[in-house]
């Protein structure tokens, strides 16, 4: 950090800031009195090729964020050193229970809107193809896969030809809006706002990936996918309300594999095997359950 041209000359002290399960962040503040400084420094960690992170594009795509309204801007990139530094941004983290709060729900969905219809970002996210990448990397370095993981392989073909049916433009997404990622300042400017942070899997991708990803990241009851959709969409049709659910079902099988290959690699200390298994076991339910075909024709239909 003393090789970041932001913090050259200066006197400043720095603390950790909780999450971030690929990075360590560093809150660095100083108290200059003409020119105080208030940042987040991301140490990247783990495994970039093996987890599909672009780093560069991360830069990039943060700063298009940013010029979207919803992101932190980007004051400093030091791939050599892994290291990228942002502005702090007020509010704080919102955790799973926070979204049972229409006012927190529609700020957030405001936020996604936002992002989405910003400045178009560089690269494309697929999670078919990266759901495919991820699991040759599993099988290539022997990593642990769960009994049955495999089993459902058919029913993937159907879900990404019910969605290839019914094409839609890709556009601007973080993909990987866990709770954590959603910074919420309710007092900003008298109504409140809600900031998108960490971009390493950004990628241009359907909006309604975007929207399945949180709905199952943040534990969605299906009153909340509902209000969640009406937040976003207005006036959802069947199809959009399918699609949603049907995006988070890609979410978990594919982001299942990331918590097994992190297993393996990662060296933050953290229960990723856990973090998989719970995202397989949704899957697996909804691959397992009734309903997966009936949202299917409803994706295709629309």
């Amino acid at each position: 950090m003393d090789r970041l041209a932001c913090l050259a000359g200066r006197s400043w002290r720095a603390s950790n800031l909780p999450g971030g399960l690929t990075n360590v962040n560093l809150r660095v503040q100083s108290d200059d009195d003409l020119d105080p400084l208030d940042v987040v420094v991301r140490w990247a960690r783990g495994d970039a090729e093996l987890l599909g992170i672009d780093r560069d594009a991360e830069h990039a795509n943060s700063a298009a964020a940013y010029e979207a309204g919803v992101g932190a801007e980007v004051l400093e990139y030091r791939p050599e050193l892994s290291l990228m530094v942002i502005a702090f941004l007020p509010g704080t983290s919102l955790t799973n229970a926070d979204f049972a709060d229409p006012g927190v729900l529609r700020r957030s969905a405001d936020a996604v809107r936002a992002l989405n219809a910003g400045p178009r970002f560089i690269g494309d996210f697929d999670m078919f193809a990266r759901q495919a990448g991820y699991l040759e990397s599993v099988r290539e370095h022997r990593m642990t896969l769960p009994a049955g993981y495999t089993d459902h392989a058919a029913a993937w073909d159907d879900v990404r030809r019910a969605l290839a049916a019914a094409p839609r433009p890709t556009v601007p997404c973080n993909n990987d809006l866990l709770a954590a990622n959603y910074l919420d300042d309710a007092t900003f400017e008298g109504h409140g706002r809600v900031w998108l942070i960490d971009y390493e899997y950004s990628g241009n991708n359907d909006a309604c990936f975007e929207l399945g990803n949180t709905t199952t990241e943040c534990d969605f009851t299906e009153d909340m996918i509902d209000a969640w959709c009406e937040a976003y969409f207005g006036d959802p049709t069947p199809a959009d309300r399918a699609r949603v659910r049907v995006q988070a079902l890609c979410s978990q099988y594919g982001w299942a594999l990331w918590g097994f290959i992190q297993e393996a690699t990662s060296p933050i200390d953290f229960d990723f095997g856990s973090w998989g298994m719970e995202r397989y076991e949704k899957a697996d339910a909804t691959f397992r359950g009734g309903r997966l075909p009936t949202l299917l024709e409803q994706v295709a239909e629309g």
